[in-house]
């Protein structure tokens, strides 16, 4: 088996954890080297493992989702829900094959308007969420359609559309639904909406959004997971879903519900701990 690696903070580079899986995942006679874009990853390449966090994962999955090859999060960040593999149960699992590889939505995010094109290095894909926010003082008016037919505009700091995937990232911090992983939806929410009666959307797998604002400021950033970028408000953002999957591969022992409750403490009551 091949086995390309991805890290995105060097420290963990001297992490004992870390050199003791490289180093008997290379005893067990696995060929393992380390991916850092697109043109290090070699032919014939089984898996990559993402080492660090969420937000490694989700550097991880820019640089090698679009290309098909399956990702395995192993986890030295903090709560990790993409990355939430313990590096010692890593090595077992891939020996026996105790894992199976799961199909993640991911989103297609193109931007139209003058000179918008320069953005390019950044889209299009997104695992977790295409956001706006305002860029400075001034509330932002967004302006949302959805298959053409528009929706109320939106006067807030921002505006989310996320995966399920997503939907335990930002938009849970800004009061969206909890979704499945294996949920093939898509997740509008508003970040601090000035106007009280709108609510999460949560739209179908079909859905094409488009996206404008207009500001006192004349600009906003956007974000696709872990990217951002200044954008002006004659620019449109065009969301969908892409034609490909993410593959992520989850070891036998984890789980979406058992993640949500050892790292977020779903259910925590007093009555459940019998």
């Amino acid at each position: 088996m091949k086995i390309g690696y991805f890290i995105l903070k060097d420290e963990l580079r001297d992490n004992p954890h870390m050199c003791s899986l490289l180093a008997e995942l290379q005893a067990a006679s696995y060929e393992v080297y380390e991916i850092r874009n697109k043109n290090d990853v070699r032919p014939d390449t089984d898996l990559v493992l993402s080492m660090g966090g969420d937000g490694t994962f989700l550097s991880a999955a820019h640089v090698v989702s679009d290309i098909g090859l399956p990702i395995l999060g192993v986890n030295f960040g903090r709560i990790g829900f993409l990355c939430e593999n313990r590096p010692e149960a890593v090595l077992k699992a891939l020996m026996e094959g105790d894992f199976s590889i799961e199909y993640r939505t991911v989103l297609n995010a193109t931007l139209k308007g003058p000179e918008a094109r320069k953005t390019i290095g950044m889209l299009p894909y997104s695992v977790n969420e295409v956001a706006i926010h305002r860029k400075g003082p001034a509330v932002l008016g967004i302006k949302v359609s959805v298959h053409g037919e528009t929706l109320p505009t939106y006067w807030a700091d921002g505006l989310i559309v996320s995966t399920s995937s997503g939907s335990t990232a930002y938009s849970l911090s800004a009061g969206g639904p909890i979704c499945m992983p294996d949920t093939k939806v898509l997740i509008i929410t508003p970040v601090a909406p000035h106007n009280l009666n709108v609510r999460p959307l949560v739209l179908p797998e079909t859905a094409k959004v488009d996206i404008s604002f207009e500001s006192r400021d004349g600009k906003a950033i956007m974000s696709t997971d872990n990217r951002t970028v200044e954008i002006d408000q004659d620019w449109t953002i065009h969301v969908e879903m892409a034609q490909f999957s993410l593959k992520r591969i989850r070891l036998a022992e984890s789980g979406f519900v058992r993640a949500l409750t050892s790292r977020l403490f779903w259910g925590e009551d007093i009555r459940n701990n019998g």
